[in-house]
């Protein structure tokens, strides 16, 4: 079970809004959910219903007119929301990795494959350069992310406050708004006060710790260079001609790739990886450009890229929805394969829950910003909860089922004005006075499985579920045999 997993990422009472032309639209409000080692949470709803804004958050590269409203991303100890750019330099594309939707906006048209494959690699080539930033890691991301807490808070608190003085000309209330921005400028001094002070203190011991990191990397590289040296002059010794020639170029190479990563040991990598993503022909693959591939295989190009780094998440963002359905379960198995080889945890987004069928261990359901269901692969597929989930299965085509395939009604709410009730009230059949009246908590289904439908409260009337989802459960447990 995931739950004796060790969690490799943690995501609490996360809120996200936007700041548009037209008010306030609250694209993510209180969602939860941890992804733990080895597993894949798959996050299913229809577009605009935060899926993605979320997954942006944890990639640190939501858009400008984001406003991280509350709530936390949790990674290795850190609150992703509040650590500095240097910082997130380091995890993003490092050690958490993402592949978009179109592989073809993803690829620079004008430039080979292979270049980049090894882009990332090349930019990071000076080992030297590695060894002494490993060294001043610590340190250093204390006192960036001290300076970034303080500015993020700043920031988050002038853009409250810019909405609410918005709101407040609007009503004409001119002492309150005074008042708003006396209050914001209070807050300002008070926070600057207190974090640059810790980041005094952090700031003398980062550069006593940088002082430390220039000499052991010196004392590391005239080891190397010593080495070297004597190396060559017991090749000199013990060769001559051409033996002698080819023994000095592979001592060469091995002291190159001890200080720096080299074009070739940088080749070398990508054609491996090309291999394990399945391009075949790596070789002459590598010199083409994105136009001469497919839509596949420029999707296995992407996966490859995310691959490079070695990160130990992986978040697949709608990889399969430009591609044909043969090509789809093609990227689905690859994906698939690379997660046990590398044992990597995936959170994969998407619309159709046909998609993930053989994807999830666990997964969450998204609407209207909010998770409304989430359970095991088995528990949301055989035996859901909510409303909404059931119109998801419902609109599955399938080939052994004689139901008619039935489509959601309706459109998702404007989340400018977010319902005051249940958000999927005024698209379900079944839904109630107090769904208009009230959202609903979720009720505990099993100790894995949770759904936030007032059908599953005590005093609510039984609902059986519809009859096109409880047949294709049951065709799916007899094999497809009926």
């Amino acid at each position: 079970m995931a739950e004796t997993k060790n969690k490799v990422l943690s995501v609490n009472n996360l809120e996200i809004n936007f700041k548009t032309d037209n008010g306030i639209l609250k694209a993510v409000r209180n969602v939860s959910f941890d992804l733990y080692e080895g597993e894949t949470l798959c996050i299913v709803g229809e577009s605009g219903s935060g899926k993605s804004v979320t997954s942006k958050a944890i990639m640190g590269i939501l858009a400008n007119n984001a406003i991280i409203q509350g709530g936390n991303i949790m990674y290795r100890g850190e609150n992703l929301l509040e650590v500095s750019e240097d910082e997130f330099y380091k995890i993003r594309g490092h050690k958490i990795g993402m592949i978009f939707q179109d592989p073809l906006s993803s690829l620079n048209p004008i430039v080979k494959i292979g270049r980049q494959i090894t882009e990332a690699m090349m930019l990071n080539n000076d080992k030297l350069k590695l060894m002494y930033n490993d060294i001043i890691s610590d340190d250093l991301i204390r006192y960036k992310n001290t300076l970034a807490k303080m500015n993020i808070a700043i920031e988050n608190e002038t853009k409250k406050t810019n909405v609410r003085v918005a709101e407040l000309k609007a009503q004409g209330k001119r002492d309150e708004i005074k008042k708003a921005k006396e209050d914001l400028n209070k807050f300002i001094k008070e926070t600057k006060n207190t974090y640059q002070d810790q980041a005094k203190k952090y700031k003398a011991v980062l550069d006593e710790t940088k002082k430390k990191a220039k000499e052991e990397v010196k004392a590391y590289k005239h080891q190397v260079e010593t080495e070297h040296k004597a190396n060559v002059a017991n090749l000199k010794k013990l060769h001559s001609g051409a033996e002698l020639k080819e023994a000095l170029e592979k001592e060469d190479i091995e002291y190159q790739n001890k200080i720096r990563i080299t074009k070739a040991e940088a080749k070398r990598r990508a054609l491996e990886i090309m291999k394990e993503v399945g391009i075949p022909d790596p070789e002459k693959r590598y010199e083409q450009y994105p136009f001469e591939f497919s839509g596949g295989m420029r999707q296995r190009i992407v996966i490859a890229i995310a691959l490079t780094a070695s990160p130990e998440i992986l978040i697949c963002d709608e990889p399969t929805t430009a591609l044909d359905v043969t090509i789809q379960a093609q990227i689905l198995e690859l994906i698939n394969r690379i997660k046990k080889e590398r044992k990597l945890s995936c959170i994969f987004i998407t619309h159709d829950l046909g998609v993930v069928a053989n994807m999830a261990d666990r997964v969450a359901v998204m609407y209207a910003g909010k998770i409304v269901e989430y359970g095991t692969a088995d528990e949301i597929f055989y035996d859901p909860r909510h409303p909404y989930t059931w119109a998801l299965l419902s609109s599955i085509p399938d080939v052994d089922s004689k139901e008619k395939l039935e489509a959601i009604p309706g459109t998702p709410p404007n989340m400018i004005y977010p319902p005051k009730g249940d958000a999927f009230a005024d698209r379900s059949r079944y839904a109630m006075n107090i769904d208009y009246r009230e959202q609903p908590p979720f009720f505990k289904v099993t100790d894995t499985h949770y759904a936030a439908t007032w059908l599953l409260h005590e005093n609510a009337p039984k609902v059986e579920m519809p009859k096109i989802v409880s047949e294709r459960i049951r065709i799916s447990l007899e094999g497809g045999k009926q």
